[in-house]
């Protein structure tokens, strides 16, 4: 051996060392497979006929499932009201619903493989929605006698599944579904037909051989088979199937002898249907293949043994090369914090961290690109033009238009923040795409719900800003209604031929967008400037003389009439600012509280729980929410004048009443129906005289002849607690604490020292 070489005797080491366990192996590996094949190939014939099982189960249960979310989408509420053929036929629009319907039928045959038709039958209805025949008369169509059969005990709210034969002689397994109540008053039922030979391409086992597959019912009634004229025959009446449904066993193989043949039966029962899956073979020929297989391995394994040698050190060597000099030049030029790993380990985890950070940073990128455009747009709304400014809106002309939420306050009690910002994000992101081409516009939140939309546009569309424009506001509009559940209002400005004006045409739009006081909410107006601009303020003074005079006289529908009055005065002045309209309410309203008060009426009573009104009538968008509101002011004066000269006999009645009844159990209600007044009034009259709810006072009124017992009499806790009128010492003692900060009896201990 000295005068081998070195290489050789290593190679010759190595396939010593490879070949002779290998040998070994392949040869006690092969004869134990030879002596398990049986029960090896059963339990991969069982694993593969569940497999195949739950695929067919997941297909039958997805098409389920689409049918019941398209139930759910309340599209067959469409073709509800029409129950005749006739009449669907007699308008286009009535068509076009049916035709609705019909697409969702189609798109439902294309989610699930295999699937023939689909149709839609209205509960009393003379025709069928069908992806097979269309909108079709009930009597052209197939039988729908066997609904009822299939749906007969069904039970909650799911389909049903009901093997049948078509017409046209196709088998399938239809799925039936009524529409469910509680989603729809929509009546009717949606059935899928399967194709029987599709679940035959579910069941059908990839083993080699002869074999053949059955899908039957939990009686036995067969579902699918290969040999298509058992459908719908009993399966019992087959060899061996019998013993297999009444074995008790949901899954499991068994041998047997057919005819001189080994057959293998492998059966599976369903969960979710409680259908038996049943799969048969023929074990001969699957063991000429096991024995072809070991044949196969042993001349393989030879072959492995000879190249694989040669070629393991050779191959190693030479492809890892590359990869192990790439991972030399990352770790050498990049501290990724990656750990210790072999070389494609370590450059899997490399890449997929660098991955995460350049996705990172591109996200980071287009974030600040974006604030950097808002805030380059809020400065030149400011009137502040920057180099920014002038890339982003190279064009000559501006116009500035503000999109402003209605009823703001009202928008905000109903949304959350989370859902204001997603809101705020999907208008900015979609106003400023709704612009033709050749009109740059960048949109911004300016808050208070009001968003900034600036126009950029060149000579050739000097005329945007009519027709075009108002299509586009229009569509904005649209959008942001669906979108918040909100109407918006859109001021425009005038046009502007530099940035700089920018700031004033944002003052204009804003003032325009105040004339939806007058105009009413969900209008699209343009800035437009006034010839007479220095006129007057308008007031209606008659009118607030003859409201004074009718609220001393308790007419509220005068003083109602008088509101209308000043409105239409409002609506006849050929142009009327928002400032001058605040102006008319606000002095209308100051003007009233002044007359209560020059009368020596609190107005701090009649107006608490109410916020400023001042405050209030500034933030109404629209004159009908400020007549209403002045409505209800008037309203409550009135109300409180009326009711003012009987309080105080009420609050004698109702201080009377409860130190007369303290010591019993004080029932309320009873007490404000005996004293002639409501509950809520009671407590209002009782807070006002007292500055105590009822409970306090009446315990307050129980604790002052405690006192008295405790110091006068010698009556233990218990006995005194049941005469001033508490159930039990505890109560006794803690309401007793709460009013002298002190128990009972430290209060007798230290009025016995004192004395």
């Amino acid at each position: 051996m000295t005068r081998v070489p070195m290489m050789l005797q290593l190679a010759l080491i190595l396939f010593c060392v490879m070949a002779v366990p290998t040998a070994v192996l392949t040869w006690y590996s092969g004869t134990q497979i030879l002596r398990n094949s049986e029960s090896a190939i059963a339990e991969s014939s069982l694993a593969g006929l569940n497999a195949n099982r739950k695929l067919n189960e997941n297909a039958l249960n997805n098409l389920a499932q689409d049918a019941v979310r398209l139930a759910a989408t309340n599209i067959f509420d469409r073709i509800r009201n029409y129950e005749t053929y006739s009449e669907l036929n007699s308008n286009y629009n009535y068509v076009s619903s049916a035709l609705t319907v019909l697409k969702e039928l189609v798109n439902l045959n294309h989610r699930v493989d295999g699937v023939y038709s689909s149709y839609f039958l209205l509960e009393g209805a003379d025709y069928v929605v069908s992806t097979d025949k269309g909108i079709t008369p009930l009597k052209r169509y197939e039988s729908i006698e066997w609904i009822d059969e299939a749906l007969e005990g069904r039970r909650g709210i799911g389909g049903v599944w009901y093997p049948r034969t078509l017409s046209s002689g196709i088998p399938v397994l239809s799925y039936a579904l009524p529409l469910n109540r509680l989603s729809t008053t929509t009546r009717g039922t949606i059935v899928v037909n399967l194709r029987e030979s599709q679940m035959g391409d579910y069941l059908r086992s990839s083993e080699p051989g002869k074999h053949g597959y059955l899908l039957m019912q939990p009686d036995g009634t067969i579902l699918s088979h290969n040999d298509k004229s058992l459908l719908y025959t009993n399966g019992r009446e087959l060899p061996f199937i019998r013993e297999i449904l009444d074995g008790g066993t949901k899954e499991g193989y068994a041998f047997h002898e057919l005819e001189g043949e080994r057959l293998l039966y492998t059966w599976s029962r369903s969960p979710l249907f409680g259908w038996w899956n049943v799969n048969q073979y023929s074990v001969d020929e699957l063991m000429t293949k096991t024995h072809s297989l070991q044949r196969s391995i042993i001349l393989i394994t030879a072959i492995i043994i000879f190249v694989g040698t040669a070629l393991t050190v050779f191959l190693a060597t030479w492809l890892s090369r590359p990869v192990r000099k790439l991972v030399r030049t990352v770790r050498s030029n990049r501290n990724l914090g990656v750990p210790a790993k072999n070389e494609l380990a370590f450059l899997d985890a490399a890449f997929r961290r660098m991955q995460e950070e350049e996705e990172g940073l591109h996200r980071l990128l287009r974030e600040r690109e974006q604030d950097t455009r808002s805030l380059a747009v809020h400065n030149l709304l400011r009137g502040e033009v920057t180099e920014q400014i002038a890339e982003m809106f190279p064009e000559p002309f501006y116009r500035v238009a503000v999109v402003s939420i209605d009823r703001y306050r009202r928008y905000v009690g109903k949304t959350n923040p989370e859902t204001r910002v997603y809101h705020r994000y999907h208008l900015v992101a979609n106003a400023e795409s709704l612009f033709p081409d050749g009109v740059r516009a960048r949109c911004v939140y300016q808050g208070e719900g009001c968003f900034a939309v600036v126009l950029n546009y060149g000579p050739d569309e000097a005329g945007f800003g009519l027709e075009e424009m108002k299509a586009t506001l229009a569509s904005i509009r649209d959008m942001a209604t669906e979108l918040l559940g909100h109407t918006v209002t859109i001021g425009v400005s005038g046009p502007a031929e530099t940035g700089s004006e920018a700031s004033d045409r944002l003052a204009e739009a804003m003032e325009v967008v105040k004339h939806r006081m007058i105009e009413g909410s969900g209008g699209i107006t343009f800035w437009r400037p006034e010839a007479d601009g220095g006129k007057k303020y308008v007031y209606p003074a008659n009118s607030e003389r003859r409201i004074l005079n009718f609220l001393d006289a308790g007419d509220l529908d005068s003083i109602v009439g008088e509101l209308a009055a000043i409105r239409s005065e409002i609506h006849s002045v050929d142009y009327i600012s928002y400032d001058n309209i605040l102006f008319i309410y606000n002095q209308l309203v100051g003007v009233t509280i002044k007359h209560l008060r020059e009368n020596s009426i609190s107005t701090s009573r009649i107006f608490s729980g109410r916020r400023n009104v001042y405050s209030a009538i500034a933030s109404f968008d629209t004159l009908d929410e400020v007549e209403d509101y002045l409505r209800e002011f008037f309203g409550d004066i009135i109300q409180y004048l009326a009711r003012n000269k009987s309080e105080e006999n009420y609050g004698e009645r109702i201080i009377r009443y409860l130190e007369e009844n303290y010591r019993k159990d004080v029932a309320f209600e009873e007490m404000a129906k005996e004293i002639g007044i409501s509950y809520s009034y009671m407590r209002k009259i009782a807070y006002e005289l007292t500055g105590q709810s009822l409970i306090d006072y009446t315990n307050k009124l129980r604790i002052e002849s405690a006192k008295r017992l405790l110091l006068e009499s010698n009556l233990t806790m218990t006995q005194i607690a049941s005469e001033v009128g508490y159930a039990n010492v505890q109560s006794f003692n803690r309401f007793f604490r709460k009013f002298e900060g002190m128990p009972p009896s430290s209060y007798k201990a230290s009025k016995s020292r004192t004395s």
